[in-house]
């Protein structure tokens, strides 16, 4: 799901938005595609991303985004204002042999990628692990990340990097603050 969330661009130097053309898209989704497989030990379904679908996903990264942006440390929602839901996916039902029963993803093209990032956030709000998802606070920044701290008190999606930048940049307005 993060992968999803990462496609634009972040960081100096600015680098092309994956979802901006299916000459970068496909090439994203096929990797993005087996990791999750190689992951989960789950079978992905091969999908080709015609031009037309790349709006619809880069509409649920937004989406997606704007939701982390709306959550506190704690996993609770902010005050904003709510914004209905623009995204939809259909997902199966799926029992193995061992009794398990897993949400599979229904669909083709962007609908067969929406779906899987959908079960895939639903698996992690059932584990208490989306609350460990987090959006960077360094402004300039904007990267998704899996916050490892032990206290789920992780800001910035690397320490030496934006948080150096951050903390820099604080620093610099206290020292003006005193100056005045």
């Amino acid at each position: 799901m993060t992968d999803l969330l990462n496609t634009f661009s972040a960081g100096k130097p600015r680098a092309a938005d994956l979802l901006d053309d299916v000459a970068h898209a496909q090439p994203w989704l096929d990797e993005a595609l087996a990791c999750w497989s190689e992951e989960t030990g789950r079978t992905a379904a091969a999908v080709e991303l015609p031009e037309r679908d790349l709006e619809e996903l880069r509409g649920l990264r937004t989406e997606l985004h704007r939701s982390l942006s709306n959550v506190d440390r704690d996993g609770l929602e902010t005050a904003s204002e709510e914004v209905p839901s623009i995204h939809v996916a259909t997902v199966g039902l799926r029992l193995d042999r061992n009794g398990r029963v897993s949400l599979e993803p229904r669909g083709r093209g962007w609908r067969y990628v929406a779906a899987l990032v959908m079960a895939e956030i639903f698996e992690a709000q059932q584990l208490d692990l989306w609350r460990r998802v987090k959006v960077c606070h360094y402004s300039r920044c904007g990267t998704t990340f899996y916050d490892r701290s032990r206290n789920n008190s992780g800001v910035w999606h690397s320490t030496r990097i934006c948080g150096k930048a951050e903390n820099l940049r604080a620093h610099r307005a206290r020292q003006r603050g005193r100056a005045q």
